[in-house]
């Protein structure tokens, strides 16, 4: 099932003003809104995921333009990139307008953006365990078959487990750049995966 441009304008801008902390709580939307909805596979979006994040921009954005292209090729792209862009856009031209010390001082204000910093980190730990999940297990059908441990085991996809553990620790344990790391990364899956 293929959602009309008309549908992937009003996805995208529900992403958009609701996106609230950055690009991976975007990506949580996206999959609430797209992959839930049967518009595209769960495989399709993780591997849509890590496309965009391993090229240059924000991850929300470049998630925006590849699902347009995905779906209506370039008009797609500028579609569903527009539509991301603008409750932002619109937001930042009220603030502009309505920014002042006295507004940005208000205890409401205030208040608003101390709440929204842990359901913000709440949505980012939800976006993040559901990569860690389909990027490093196999997940049964029936939990159960987990129990044993010949089904904890075949629970991990070592190769990946074993990538994952080498790159994080020359992330945390050495200088080397991060760019690096996800070119490594990108190598790694075509030649062993």
């Amino acid at each position: 099932m293929i959602p009309s441009q008309l549908e992937l304008f009003c996805i995208f801008f529900y992403v958009g003003l609701f996106t609230i902390g950055g690009g991976l709580v975007a990506i949580t939307l996206m999959q609430q809104t797209i992959v839930d909805k049967g518009y595209i596979t769960p495989d399709i979006f993780y591997n849509m995921v890590a496309i965009s994040e391993s090229t240059p921009g924000p991850i929300g954005m470049n998630m925006a333009t590849y699902i347009g292209y995905n779906f209506y090729g370039i008009p797609g792209a500028i579609i569903t990139t527009f539509a991301q862009a603008l409750p932002s856009l619109i937001t930042i031209l009220l603030i502009a307008y309505f920014l002042t010390n006295k507004f940005s001082e208000n205890p409401v204000v205030k208040s608003v953006f101390k709440t929204l910093r842990p359901a913000t980190c709440g949505l980012i730990l939800f976006a993040a365990v559901k990569v860690f999940v389909l990027a490093l297990m196999n997940i049964p059908q029936e939990f159960t078959s987990v129990l044993s441990p010949a089904g904890f085991v075949s629970l991990f996809k070592w190769p990946c487990v074993a990538f994952y553990a080498v790159a994080t620790t020359l992330l945390f344990k050495t200088k080397i750049h991060p760019v690096l790391i996800v070119l490594a990364g990108a190598l790694f899956g075509v030649l062993f995966l």
